[in-house]
């Protein structure tokens, strides 16, 4: 691995060469940082080519959230990447690796996030966009099952292990961490019981290729269109999480009208035809465990990790949740105590 302060004359190295150049007057720049420990930079050269530098950690080959089995013997980031491509789903190009030096050279796909495409601008663009993500999932989702298999993503898989350590993850940090209370023997008698129902039902829906974090953080609006970003810890999943979390980010709330029909839309582009009802039910408690999941996830960033930027957006994560709750009346009784503890969840 490249010792920090030698990283910008690394990069400026590493990137001159893909290049084909000199490497006077490329520079590097380090880019705004995420909940990945993953470093990022763009390393350029004025009136010439751009690159994105990715830094990799020591521990690169393991998901930085639970996961069974040994890291994979290829770093996932280039296994899923090059089966995407090979999909002809839209991903960034990889222009020079070098593992030794925990360093990966790949495009520079601009700075425009959908996040960043949609914030602040009109409806039309809003539901445009959204549209073009909600096709370009259906077709990843039917590309993959036409064709499964050649990928890292298809040996590990969103089982009811995973998910239930999810359950337990919100609970050690998005409820008693972050609320500083702790729930009575009957409470979490009651969180036990429908962490446990709601996990095995959604481990007993059918599995398919999941990106596990398709959000408007990553997916990047091009001149070719979006890209897809972030997909390295890719596994079999529950049907609709991909959906759940276009639909249900927590950096960007959608209209629920608008939510409606792109659930509508991606079930046409699939050509289901047949239980939309049953399909949006188990829409509804993938967003209970995936939500619940990311305020957890939030809070634990900016205790263990330090890094508090995600805080703002525990609200609309415990929002999420609470409507789709709303919408599944058998479980009312968590709704009813998860509101006692968060006020961000509504009366």
């Amino acid at each position: 691995m490249t010792a920090p302060e030698e990283l910008p004359g690394s990069l400026v190295r590493f990137a001159a060469k893909a290049a084909g150049l000199p490497e006077n007057g490329f520079f590097a720049t380090k880019l705004k940082g995420d909940a990945s420990s993953r470093a990022y930079w763009r390393v350029a050269r004025p009136g010439g080519p751009s690159f994105v530098a990715m830094v990799l950690p020591a521990d690169a080959g393991r998901s930085e959230e639970a996961s069974k089995g040994a890291p994979p013997p290829e770093l996932p980031f280039l296994d899923v990447q090059r089966y995407l491509a090979s999909r002809g789903v839209p991903v960034p190009a990889v222009h020079r690796v070098d593992l030794d030096a925990g360093l990966l050279l790949l495009e520079d796909l601009g700075d425009v996030t959908l996040e960043a495409a949609v914030t602040g601008g009109d409806a039309r663009t809003r539901e445009r966009l959204y549209g073009e993500a909600v096709d370009l999932l259906a077709d990843i989702h039917a590309r993959a099952e036409a064709r499964p298999g050649g990928s890292v993503a298809f040996g590990r898989a969103f089982d009811f292990d995973l998910l239930r350590w999810e359950w337990d993850h919100y609970i050690e940090y998005g409820l008693l961490a972050r609320t500083g209370r702790h729930p009575s023997p009957v409470q979490a008698a009651l969180l036990a019981s429908e962490g446990d129902r709601i996990c095995r039902t959604l481990a007993g829906l059918p599995r398919g290729f999941t990106h596990r974090d398709y959000q408007s953080r990553n997916l990047m609006v091009t001149p070719r269109g979006l890209v897809v970003l972030d997909f390295q810890d890719a596994l079999l999943g529950p049907r609709p999480y991909d959906l759940v979390a276009l639909l249900r980010d927590s950096y960007v709330e959608l209209p629920e009208p608008l939510v409606d029909s792109l659930v509508a839309r991606y079930l046409d582009r699939l050509g289901v035809r047949t239980a939309p009802e049953a399909f949006r039910r188990a829409f509804d408690l993938m967003a209970v465990q995936r939500k619940l999941k990311d305020g957890g996830r939030f809070e634990y960033i900016h205790r263990v990790k330090g890094n508090p930027s995600f805080l703002p957006h525990v609200p609309a994560s415990l929002r999420h949740a609470a409507r789709a709750l709303a919408r599944l009346p058998e479980h009312r009784p968590l709704l009813d105590l998860l509101r006692g503890f968060h006020p961000e969840m509504g009366a």
